[in-house]
């Protein structure tokens, strides 16, 4: 008996229906424990890649600009779409912008 190769998670609960999303108050509430658990493995994955940005910086020293340019690029991207908004529903829930034709 060894380990697993790799871990299977679910994309989001089978049965939430976005389109009425209150029709079944169990998987609205397993959406949304989904949705914050996404959202803290994409913290912590911005932690990891900010603790080796700042190992980067100490040990390239006068060089950190050149040698840890990709870790700030990734550090920056992983950061991009962390935050919800004021009104704390997440990016995918909120209705679709309308574009003005000027």
């Amino acid at each position: 008996m060894g380990r697993k190769r790799e871990v299977v998670f679910d994309e989001q609960p089978p049965d939430f229906d976005p389109a009425d999303p209150y029709k079944d108050p169990v998987a609205m509430m397993e959406m949304r424990e989904h949705l914050v658990r996404e959202k803290w493995i994409d913290i912590e994955t911005s932690k990891i890649i900010r603790d080796k940005l700042r190992w980067c910086y100490r040990i390239e020293g006068v060089n950190h600009h050149q040698k840890c340019r990709h870790l700030v690029q990734q550090y920056m991207d992983s950061t991009r779409g962390i935050g919800w908004g004021k009104d704390g529903r997440h990016p995918d829930q909120h209705a679709p912008k309308v574009q003005s034709s000027e």
